[in-house]
């Protein structure tokens, strides 16, 4: 997980995250704020998450931007824990809060794998 948290702190510093952990799983907690689902797109693939989240601005009329410091994009690619089944990953974003659940792959159980003899393969 440790990679997942410095690629955090790598962050521009105008986008907050916070990571929680449980035994099951992962949440990740992104602000975006102005974001809604149909602006902001979550994809899990190749041992990462990719963020890419867009909010749109509206200027008052008769108004023109003096000074403009808010972002209006995110696009983040962050490293999944190594422990992190993406393939179960769900997420929503309310009031510009993005959750990310990632649950905790299920660790292997031991089990007894039978061992055939090849010679008895050709017989029938």
């Amino acid at each position: 997980m440790s990679a997942l948290r410095d690629a955090l702190r790598d962050l521009p510093d105008a986008v907050f995250a916070d990571l929680l952990e449980s035994d099951e799983g992962y949440v990740l907690v992104v602000d975006l704020p102005g974001a809604t689902a149909e602006t902001t797109e979550v994809l899990v693939e190749d041992g990462r998450i990719d963020i890419e989240g867009r909010r749109d601005k509206a200027v008052p009329d008769g108004f023109e931007y003096v000074r403009e410091d808010r972002p209006l994009f995110l696009d983040a690619e962050l490293p999944l824990p190594t422990d992190a089944d993406g393939a179960g990953a769900d997420a929503e974003i309310d009031r510009g809060v993005l959750e990310i659940s990632l649950p905790k792959r299920e660790r292997e159980v031991s089990r007894s794998i039978p061992v055939d003899d090849a010679d008895d393969e050709g017989d029938a």
